[in-house]
């Protein structure tokens, strides 16, 4: 399922003035420090993890780590986990494809189909 707009306006809150928002998906932290909610957001020119209050997830409050854009998410490893930088992350296997896209997106352009809707 993917985020609903008042999430991605609540992350916007967060980011760059001038960064669009590609992709965002929901994940866990596994591993050192602990168990935590983030929410992960791939714009034009980041890869940023932002934390979420503890009760609401759907909640960013603050920017934990940024990670260029040419950062690979993948490869997704059994249990949808992926690594940033030296921590672990659990998503919905929804959110594969998400981040296949993204990855795709910028080290394999040619897999992607044709926009449908170019003009909007």
């Amino acid at each position: 399922m993917p985020v609903g707009t008042a999430v991605r306006d609540r992350c916007r809150t967060l980011l760059g003035p001038d960064e669009q928002i590609r992709y965002v998906f929901p994940a866990l932290s596994v591993g050192p420090p602990g168990m935590a909610n983030f929410l992960i957001v791939v714009t034009d020119g980041a890869i940023s993890v932002l934390a979420t209050r503890m009760l609401r997830s759907d909640r960013p409050v603050s920017v934990y780590a940024t990670f260029p854009r040419a950062t690979r998410l993948g490869p997704i490893m059994t249990g949808s986990i992926i690594e940033l930088g030296s921590m672990a992350f659990e998503f919905d296997e929804e959110y594969v494809a998400v981040v296949r896209a993204a990855d795709a997106e910028i080290f394999a352009p040619e897999t992607l189909p044709p926009d449908p809707l170019p003009d909007l």
